[in-house]
């Protein structure tokens, strides 16, 4: 792990005691506040073991101000957008390092909608931290705090999605990891509401997590065939903040994050016709789902800010982020496992017999994706990073290149993106295609490019 602190315009996340400490998350918490018009501010956390402490500190921070705080407590981040929204807040701020390693924590900040900042809204508050702190007057008096649990009101929004008792009926056991994070806030009394029988692993959210945080199938490797030997039929698992699900079969197969919004967005789109929203490194999938309906699919930079940005512009029923983060307009604004999951079990229970989850993934597009990453040193990095992309501009010369977010080329039958991530000090590469040796061609191209200048050469 590079002990690097990754500031944006949206959040920031560090190693704690390292980059991040109290101190400097109460300043940039603060950098955020003080632009914000009059009224309470909702906290809230995943269950890392150290939220507690800069809870804490941000909160009296806050309240010395004169600002007045409500305490969401332990709540997955759209539940937390959920309350901003309700409590007609001024803003909020979630304390998580979402997928990141334990040592890992950070600040989600959210607009007086319930979503999270968008960019042009976050440059002011960059600047301010940067600057340092400035000399505080005191405030006339100090704020108040107040608890408010998001939880039911979420739960609520989520159950209007789906046919409530066409899932009840079915009595689905389901395998449920929340990753000993946030999820099982809202995770378990949904699917208990939906008339589930729940299998719950890593339900306690005490951020003592024991399988890497981040739900891919090389971290759930030792946990997927507990689905099939527990008899669900379907396994869910969310990442430490809920705002992210990836899924299983029956039998341990994982079908993944991306799999996710294909899935979601083919059931909302099955009711309601209307746009759709993906980012640049979304799986072809959805698109292909979406013209399958008729409707278009039109796309973002990476960032669930950029993809609420073109949800917003072209009235998107449906959006998200191929990381397993569904965006639902008649919830939140912001990436939520917990519709996912309904939405999923929706698509299972319509029809005379529950339709497996291995027969739903089997009716979406067949595509190959893989995916990247690079560590970012300091030598390869700005200006460096620069010409490394456009070096493997140089080596796909058939590809139509975009550079809407770091550089994607398309060709016929599969595209290339790489970026700069905006939340670890890495390159990601991602590749999608209609066979296996065609994404592993285009990968080993783009490695091979980034790692030292050479002639261009020609794609596999």
């Amino acid at each position: 792990m590079t002990d690097t602190l990754i500031v944006s315009v949206s959040g920031l996340r560090g190693i704690v005691g390292g980059s991040l400490t109290p101190e400097v998350a109460v300043r940039y918490a603060r950098a955020f506040v003080d632009q914000l018009p009059p009224g309470p501010i909702v906290l809230g956390r995943d269950g890392r073991a150290h939220g507690g402490m800069f809870a804490e500190a941000i909160t009296l921070a806050l309240l010395a101000d004169g600002r007045d705080v409500i305490d969401a407590g332990i709540a997955a981040t759209p539940t937390v957008g959920i309350v901003v929204r309700d409590e007609r807040a001024a803003g909020g701020l979630q304390i998580s390092a979402s997928h990141n390693p334990a040592p890992y924590n950070g600040l989600k900040l959210f607009s007086a909608e319930g979503r999270v900042l968008p960019a042009a809204a976050g440059r002011p508050i960059l600047e301010r931290f940067h600057a340092g702190d400035a000399p505080r007057a005191p405030a006339p008096s100090p704020g108040t705090r107040r608890e408010v649990d998001g939880t039911a009101a979420h739960v609520g929004l989520v159950l209007a999605t789906v046919d409530v008792e066409a899932i009840r009926r079915r009595r689905l056991k389901v395998w449920l990891d929340c990753g000993h994070g946030a999820g099982s806030r809202v995770g378990l009394p949904l699917l208990e509401a939906l008339g589930c029988e729940v299998v719950v692993a890593g339900g306690t959210p005490d951020g003592l997590f024991e399988h890497r945080p981040e739900p891919t199938a090389e971290n759930l490797a030792d946990w997927l065939p507990r689905i099939g030997a527990c008899g669900a039929a379907i396994g869910f698992f969310q990442d430490p903040d809920a705002d992210r699900l990836a899924i299983a079969t029956a039998d341990g197969r994982y079908i993944g994050e991306e799999c996710t919004l294909a899935l979601a967005v083919g059931n909302v789109l099955a009711r309601t016709a209307g746009p759709v929203v993906v980012n640049c490194s979304t799986s072809g999938m959805t698109g292909e789902i979406a013209a399958r309906h008729g409707v278009p699919c039109h796309v973002s930079a990476v960032g669930e800010a950029n993809v609420v940005d073109r949800m917003l512009a072209t009235g998107a029923v449906i959006g998200g982020e191929g990381n397993g983060g569904v965006i639902h307009p008649r919830v939140v604004f912001v990436r939520d496992s917990a519709v996912s999951m309904a939405l999923v079990l929706d698509s299972m229970c319509r029809g005379d017999a529950v339709t497996p989850i291995d027969v739903l993934a089997s009716r979406l597009p067949t595509l190959v994706m893989e995916k990247a990453k690079i560590d970012l040193a300091p030598e390869t990095s700005g200006p460096a990073l620069a010409a490394a992309i456009d070096r493997v501009a140089a080596a796909f010369p058939e590809a139509r290149g975009d550079r809407l977010d770091g550089l994607r080329l398309d060709w016929p039958g599969g595209w290339l993106l790489v970026r700069a991530s905006n939340t670890e000090p890495i390159v990601r590469i991602v590749a999608e295609a209609t066979s296996s040796t065609a994404v592993a061609a285009a990968i080993a191209t783009a490695r091979r490019v980034i790692a030292g200048p050479h002639e261009p050469s020609p794609r596999a």
